[in-house]
């Protein structure tokens, strides 16, 4: 009777992110399994090493991909020789598919006997529909945070389960002890600039810029950018350089979802942290500002109408977006200044917001519905 072997394989902060939360499950269960990853600080205070330093992967953005396509093979290659190696029971692959799905379908040719689970979909209903279908050669079972997602894996006969999404389960969080943190009298706004450098390059002179703006005409406000562990210090430094008072950058994850939650509003990257947002009951608008032969890629590859999880499924803009040439500081400045003026749409966005969350939450918590599976496939 050995041990069973899980093999974890995130790409970015946020992948490393949602493996843990679902490793930390399994591990309260099942103390019998050992584990080795691609992973980041949150799946190290979990006790399990990676092969490798997650940075080396997330610079990649997905035309980057084509450019560093060299220096993406070479890690590919490392990696599944790493997990040959290893030769899990389990690869437990999490979100980056430009990565992750590479590793996991070069596994499965070299070792069949390695059950492939994979986590957060490929967005199918965004890129093409023909994904799915390749997807059924190398992978056993895709756990999927939508329920609207089924429809594209039950069609191929691909084993799924819903499990919902991790961020917009109802925590108990204990009150952290922010209360002396946050600067009496002023009302905070929160900022999340994104977790790649490709984005936080593009992203904070522009959120910078804005509170210039907000700061001309308003004393009032306190700014609070959400960074992750990786990409603080860089922010830091950037705004070390403005000397602008009312300006913090927090990383710690107990401490964002409290400011977050004593937010007036936020102004928020486009991707998975608007759910977040959403669940806490904050209004918000979206920016995103991709370069202009990404954008062109984007727009060739892409079938949906907005950027935002919770417009695509409504079918339309409930959030506002600022993409592109729209994501400037005056033009988010106006937009953020005209909700605050308007409390009834704020109102109006709240309610829409939390109708359409009610209809992503799972039954009970993805981390238990996917750590269910996970255990599952170690019997079989």
């Amino acid at each position: 009777d050995y041990m069973k072997k899980i093999f974890i394989l995130t790409g970015e902060p946020s992948g490393d992110k949602l493996a843990s939360t679902v490793i930390s499950k399994l591990q309260s269960t099942n103390t019998e399994i050992e584990y080795l990853s691609v992973g980041g600080v949150n799946l190290k205070k979990l006790g399990i090493s990676s092969i490798f330093d997650l940075k080396d992967i997330t610079y990649l953005g997905f035309t980057s991909v084509i450019f560093n396509i060299f220096k993406i093979r070479n890690k590919i290659n490392k990696t599944v020789e790493e997990i040959i190696k290893f030769s899990p029971d389990i690869l437990f692959s999490v979100d980056s598919p430009d990565f992750t799905l590479r590793v996991a379908e070069k596994v499965k040719k070299i070792n069949k006997n390695i059950k492939t689970i994979h986590y957060v979909a490929p967005q199918v209903w965004i890129w093409r529909k023909n994904r799915v279908k390749k997807i059924k050669n190398f992978i056993d079972h895709i756990l999927l945070l939508f329920d609207f997602e089924k429809k594209y894996f039950e069609k191929e006969n691909i084993k799924n389960t819903f499990v919902g999404h991790p961020l917009i389960e109802t925590k108990n969080y204990s009150r952290t002890i922010i209360d002396n943190l946050i600067p009496k009298d002023k009302k905070i706004i929160s900022l999340f600039p994104g977790s790649r450098k490709s984005e936080t390059l593009v992203l904070l002179p522009i959120l910078i810029s804005f509170i210039e703006l907000m700061n001309e005409k308003h004393k009032d406000y306190f700014f609070y950018f959400h960074a992750t562990e990786e990409n603080k210090n860089s922010i830091l430094d950037i705004i070390k350089l403005k000397n602008i008072e009312n300006i913090d950058v927090i990383s710690d994850e107990n401490i964002k979802s409290d400011i977050l939650s004593k937010s007036i509003f936020a102004v928020s990257k486009s991707g998975t942290v608007s759910l977040q947002i959403c669940n806490a009951n904050i209004p918000s608008i979206i920016i995103y500002k991709l370069s202009f032969i990404n954008f062109m890629i984007f727009k060739m590859l892409v079938n949906v109408k907005f950027a935002n999880i919770i417009n695509i499924i409504n079918n339309r803009e409930i959030i506002p977006e600022l993409l592109q040439n729209e994501c400037n500081a005056q033009e988010i400045y106006k937009t953020v200044i005209y909700f605050l003026k308007n409390p009834e749409l704020i109102k109006k966005q709240l309610a829409e917001c939390n109708k359409t969350l009610d209809g992503i939450r799972s039954k009970t918590s993805s981390s238990d519905e996917s750590s269910t599976v996970l255990s599952n496939y170690l019997v079989s």
